[in-house]
């Protein structure tokens, strides 16, 4: 669930130097302190290789998602963080079973089986014979634009985009699927644009829970057969799928770091993965990262102005949903967190992307040269563009400020997400530890701020920045418009 675009000014805050921040020589000493703690003493890439080995994936609902909810709990309390809990939610789990894809031309019983996986919330079982229609990226135009076709049909749909208009701006998987189901199709397929016949599952659902028809992914290079096919006659698809589902009961985990005040910034990542490996990149990056922030501020005894929770979200996969059960049961204390800051496949940060919130740039600026002075391979690099699908999502939807360490993962690296090329080799020890180095030091430059660079949206602040963030099209088709 990934995505990242926002900008928005809506106070004006006056910034001398580093008014706002923490005292400099104060800064420079406790990012110092955080620099050495880190690189003699992280254990982030050790315990990550740990529980890829003993742990396996970590899918929400399953028996391994329960383990390693477990798993985290008592690391951070072997930390001596005292205040540990769960935070329990209930949740309609998913697990795949067996799933096939046979293609055919119209007027032929000559199939040809094609290697595929089942996308996430997929129905329990579908068996789906019918005209295969191409709406190429899948994006709402291109639905559009075949819409008399598409009735009863399944569509054939790039998850990425290829050779797609300057400027267009890709879709979530969930929502197309969501624009296969608005349009009547039957069932769809989702065409992998990265090279190399690698299969890709993820959520069909903007919801989180079962859609109607089924959704599956197929390699680049079987899409491109398939659509080589399609040149010379028209072809039908049969989908037949068995997948499980129940209602089960799975837990947030979150370590408190007490502050001089109880306002709190949040600092989290999902600590959940897919199944096919064991994912090690998404998200055992941005949670391992996140538990070794912990440890570090609790070995050092750093006791920011403002409290600090470190979250470890389960059920971002399936629809951010242990992001969503935390803004619900803290409703009544909101108002309390002034800040989100959000670590999904975050690798090696060279700046910070400010999500939006345009007033901030000059006070992370600020903290960046401080970060500079001390290692000059920081890059300081601020970036101002709003996303959804990961778990500042709830957060930026209640006007909460959010932000996102700016990482850095190779391409070949990074495509590996949500495949079974999502293991434990392809971490970069260094660029895990320099997650958790730069992070705490910015993390502590926010909590313990004199001044927040920017305050809550309201209600109707939050509305005109989402509408002016591009935001509102896909909020609607994932039913999370409010207004």
């Amino acid at each position: 669930m990934k995505s990242p675009r926002y900008r928005y000014a809506f106070f004006v805050v006056v910034l001398v130097g580093l008014t706002a921040a923490a005292d400099q020589d104060d800064l420079d000493a406790v990012f110092s302190r955080i620099s050495s703690e880190v690189q003699q003493n992280s254990q982030a890439y050790e315990k990550l290789g740990e529980a890829t080995r003993t742990i396996g994936h970590r899918l929400t609902g399953s028996t391994n998602g329960e383990k390693a909810e477990t798993y985290a709990y008592d690391l951070l309390k072997s930390y001596g963080i005292q205040d540990v809990a769960y935070q329990p939610f209930s949740v309609e789990t998913w697990a795949r079973d067996t799933v096939t894809l046979a293609i055919a031309p119209r007027k032929s019983d000559n199939f040809h089986d094609i290697p595929v996986v089942a996308l996430a919330h997929s129905p329990l079982e579908a068996n789906v014979s019918a005209d295969l229609v191409d709406v190429g990226n899948g994006l709402e135009a291109d639905f559009e634009a075949n819409k008399d076709r598409l009735k009863g049909r399944i569509a054939l749909a790039n998850l990425g985009l290829l050779a797609a208009p300057s400027g267009a701006k890709n879709l979530h998987r969930s929502e197309k699927t969501a624009l296969a189901i608005r349009y009547g199709a039957s069932g769809i397929v989702m065409v992998n644009t990265v090279p190399g016949n690698v299969l890709l599952t993820g959520t069909a659902s903007v919801t989180g829970s079962l859609i109607g028809i089924p959704a599956v992914c197929i390699s680049l290079e079987n899409g491109q057969q398939i659509r080589e096919w399609m040149k010379e006659e028209k072809l039908m698809a049969l989908v037949d799928m068995r997948n499980t589902s129940k209602k089960s009961t799975s837990r947030n985990v979150i370590a408190t770091i007490k502050g001089k005040s109880r306002d709190k910034i949040v600092i989290g990542a999902h600590l959940d993965s897919w199944d096919l490996a064991t994912g090690a990149i998404d998200n055992g990056l941005g949670s391992f990262a996140v538990i070794d922030i912990a440890r570090t501020f609790q070995k050092l005894g750093l006791k920011p102005r403002r409290t600090i929770e470190f979250v470890l979200f389960m059920g971002e996969e399936q629809g951010l949903l242990g992001s969503k059960a935390y803004i619900r049961q803290n409703r009544k204390s909101l108002g309390r967190i002034k800040y989100m800051i959000n670590l999904d496949m975050t690798n090696q940060p060279s700046g910070v992307n400010i999500s939006g919130w345009n007033n901030m740039e000059r006070f992370f600026q600020e903290v960046g040269n401080h970060m500079q002075s001390l290692d000059p391979n920081y890059k300081n690099v601020i970036m101002n563009r709003a996303g959804l699908h990961s778990d500042h999502q709830p957060f930026m939807l209640e006007g909460i400020p959010t932000l996102t360490p700016l990482g850095h993962l190779p391409p070949t690296i990074g495509m590996t997400y949500h495949t079974n090329l999502d293991t434990f080799d392809k971490v970069n020890k260094e660029g895990l530890r320099n997650t958790v180095r730069y992070t705490s030091m910015l993390l502590y430059a926010l909590a313990n701020a004199k001044e927040l660079p920017t305050q809550r949206l309201s209600n109707e602040q939050t509305k005109d920045f989402l509408i002016k963030q591009g935001l509102k099209d896909e909020l609607v088709l994932g039913n999370e418009w409010r207004w």
